[in-house]
């Protein structure tokens, strides 16, 4: 008979140290429940003036922030796809602004959040408890001096204090979003000036900074005993430890905090290794945690930094490269590709131009970090977010470098598994192809990874014509969320409708398809990448997958080559931008944006051409470029009767115009 570890293992795919790490964590919860082992009774803080880590200067969009400020003390607040904001004096923390479902006040962590009758959708109800917007609230103070955004600041805190008692509700059951409410707190607490700020005036005022401390410091005891452990060590890990970090940095008031803090720093150090390949992809194999995760690591260095602790050299460099990656793959105009999940989760939001950009906002912060002018060159300039972090005149002034050399463009990711092939790079006659040969994603949930071995996508002068589509949704839409995350929502071929790793849930693969490059040459007028993932090898009949892609000038040949023994259907699938134009003739496909176009040809017959415009069955035809939020685009699928060895071949003409 088999064990029961076994048994658990098979479904979902955690070890045996982790099963009982699990179980051990269970009955701690229990212990908590029942009142031991908590922090119901704070130590008295020993309160000290602290040295600032955030600059104090006029905001380049401060009429934004002003207004952005405004909205959220009139209580509407904009969350994800939600067409009208809420509107109230007084938040409903435990309400889901989507569904309008109360969450149960009983004991946090015992709280199922992925159950849509007891939290509704828990995304929508986590986001404004972050305390995001609170932080522009005070830099309207910081600003402006006026004392009416302190009240409003207050009066949100109050509420929350209220409707969120300590270890009750939803707001107490991940690590995470504690974390990220504490980063946030600690912004907010900088930028109306700390213990000594006159919110904390008066009796009144002193009582209300006294509570404020009571539940910081049970956020950090609660995170500190609940980090995100084995097969969930990923960007939560992160951000868990750089909340408690930036809070014993922020808080030195206790001396559980020096003791917490030291433990969140090698957390973060680890990670910094541990989660980030040699050459600086995020293991998680998505391009919007990258964001996420680098936030993480920046503003916990900088938060050290600003109060004397220094981080070893081996993190900062994990950070370079990080920063190096994001700047590889980003297009002449700044487009990123939607590798992987993406939720629109932000740690901080410092920035509230319309035209903001998380990733050029990064390589800013990375360009005066490690003098970097690549980094600055595709940054576009200095922006508020890094203004805040780093100062308006850190390395001179950004905006002065922005027009220096570029250096060479890297072409390999080789433990990430992301090649480049194209021409012109950084230029109006770019040509930029990545190809995905990498991981699943991160240990052996690989949460945040979609099933894209072998695709590409494709940017030509700065216009996306090839993309990956995008994540949609996590929660609520499971037909949607096993679309977008499987191999037919990617540039790749897809064996008889199947995915080619098998999915066990919102967050989890069960099995993984492995892929691999076996060559990358690049010539001064050829290129040539050869891949192939093992995917379908588990079918009955296995089929293997080789790519070769060939770039000779404007041309692109793409030739895939399957190799089974019985009879098996193939898709090769093309996803288009939505700011495409297309149209087909026969096997040809034109595509047209802003004045640029490229030509697809099938140099086989097909079985059969698929044009899916917003189509819903079956699905395809889709782009989401914000979280639960869908927009129709043209998708192509190839379809072809396969058996023995066959290649299919196509051909990319890219015509940049004068």
């Amino acid at each position: 008979m088999q064990s029961l570890y076994w048994y658990v293992n098979r479904l979902t795919g955690m070890s045996a140290p982790e099963i009982s790490a699990r179980i051990g964590h269970a009955a701690m919860g229990q212990a908590r429940r029942m009142g031991l082992c908590t922090a119901r009774t704070p130590p008295d803080p020993a309160i000290r003036s602290t040295p600032t880590w955030l600059y104090a200067q006029a905001s380049l969009h401060g009429d934004s922030c002003i207004e952005a400020a405004e909205r959220v003390i009139a209580g509407k607040v904009s969350v994800f796809a939600l067409p009208d904001p809420e509107t109230g004096s007084v938040r409903q923390w435990n309400r889901d602004p989507l569904t309008g479902v109360v969450a149960p006040l009983r004991f946090g962590p015992s709280i199922d959040v992925h159950s849509q009758a007891e939290v509704g959708n828990i995304k929508y109800l986590w986001e404004p408890n972050r305390h995001l917007d609170l932080v522009v609230v005070a830099q309207a103070f910081k600003l402006t001096g006026d004392a009416k955004y302190l009240h409003g600041i207050r009066a949100l805190l109050e509420s929350w204090f209220d409707q969120c008692p300590y270890l009750k509700g939803p707001n107490w059951s991940s690590g995470l979003e504690l974390a990220i409410r504490l980063i946030n707190w600690s912004l907010v607490w900088e930028l109306i000036g700390a213990a000594h700020s006159p919110m904390f005036e008066g009796g009144d005022g002193k009582l209300f900074r006294d509570r404020w401390l009571k539940s910081i410091y049970q956020h950090v005891h609660f995170v500190d005993g609940h980090y995100s452990r084995f097969s969930s060590a990923n960007n939560h890990l992160v951000g868990e430890a750089a909340g408690v970090f930036i809070a014993s940095c922020t808080w030195p008031y206790w001396e559980d905090f020096e003791k917490w803090g030291e433990n969140a720093k090698q957390l973060l150090v680890d990670a910094a290794d541990e989660q980030t390949h040699a050459d600086g992809v995020n293991r998680e194999q998505a391009v919007s945690y990258q964001q996420f995760v680098l936030d993480f690591f920046i503003l916990a260095a900088l938060a050290g930094r600003g109060t004397g602790i220094t981080f070893p050299d081996d993190y900062w460099k994990s950070v370079e490269r990080m920063l190096e990656y994001v700047c590889g793959i980003m297009d002449v105009r700044g487009n990123v590709p939607m590798i992987g999940d993406a939720d629109d989760g932000f740690a901080v939001r410092l920035s509230q131009a319309a035209d903001f950009c998380p990733y050029r906002s990064l390589l800013a912060t990375g360009a005066i970090l490690f003098q970097r002018p690549d980094f600055a060159a595709k940054s576009g300039g200095l922006d508020d977010k890094t203004r805040f972090l780093l100062g308006s005149n850190g390395w001179a002034a950004l905006s002065g470098k922005v027009a220096m050399p570029r250096a060479a463009v890297r072409r390999r990711y080789p433990e990430g598994g992301y090649y480049l092939l194209g021409d012109g790079f950084d230029t109006d006659k770019e040509i930029r192809m990545l190809i995905d040969a990498g991981p699943l994603g991160y240990l052996s949930i690989a949460a945040h990874g979609h099933a894209d071995a072998l695709a590409i996508w494709l940017s030509i002068a700065g216009r996306e014509f090839l993309v990956d589509p995008g994540t949609y949704s996590y929660h609520g839409k499971p037909e949607w969320r096993r679309y977008f995350r499987g191999t037919r929502a990617h540039n790749t071929v897809v064996i008889d409708d199947e995915d080619q790793s098998v999915q066990a849930g919102n967050f989890m693969w069960r099995q993984h398809a492995n892929a691999r490059c076996k060559k990358f040459k690049i010539e001064t007028d050829h290129e040539t990448f050869i891949g192939e993932h093992d995917g379908y090898r588990r079918l009955d009949d296995p089929v293997t997958h080789e790519r070769q892609i060939d770039r000779v000038g404007t041309r692109i040949e793409i030739v895939d080559t399957l190799t089974c023994v019985q009879a098996h259907t193939s898709t090769r699938c093309w996803h288009f931008s939505e700011q495409c134009r297309v149209s087909m003739s026969g096997s040809e496909i034109l595509a047209e944006n802003h004045g640029i176009t490229m030509r697809l040809t099938a140099n086989d017959i097909a079985t059969e051409i698929i044009c899916l415009q917003g189509s819903e069955e079956p699905v395809g035809g889709w782009v989401s470029r914000r979280f639960d939020v869908k927009t129709p685009s043209t998708s192509v699928f190839f379809v072809d009767r396969i058996e023995g060895i066959t290649a299919l071949s196509a051909t990319i003409q890219c015509e940049l115009g004068q």
